[in-house]
């Protein structure tokens, strides 16, 4: 597994359909699996699911996004990925997982 946190600036709306655009158009077999949105008085809530194919690993990885902002404020940004190991009882071979949230941190990048 592999996590980033960050904390953003402007507007959700659009951080959320540059990431989702970002990552889907990152590798062929990118997809969204499922998303959710909730917002409750000021506060906003975007999760995103992605799944992919790792070609270093040789299977599927998956990376959740969680966007939350309250108001006008900052956006926090927590992404982790999972699913990038072929061992039974211990992670190994999480290059896959890794490669993946580069992928997001290069979308980040560009803005």
């Amino acid at each position: 597994m592999a996590k980033l946190e960050d904390v953003l600036h402007g507007n959700i709306y659009d951080w959320i359909a540059k990431i989702q655009h970002g990552i889907l158009h990152s590798s062929m077999s990118a997809s969204l699996e499922d998303s959710s949105d909730f917002i409750s008085g000021d506060a906003k809530c975007f999760v995103r699911v992605f799944e992919r194919f790792s070609y270093v690993g040789n299977n599927r990885v998956s990376l959740s996004v969680t966007l939350f902002q309250v108001g006008d404020g900052p956006i926090h940004l927590s992404a982790i990925t999972a699913g990038g190991s072929q061992a039974v009882f211990f992670k190994v071979n999480t290059w896959g997982e890794e490669a993946f949230l580069d992928k997001l941190r290069e979308v980040l990048c560009q803005y």
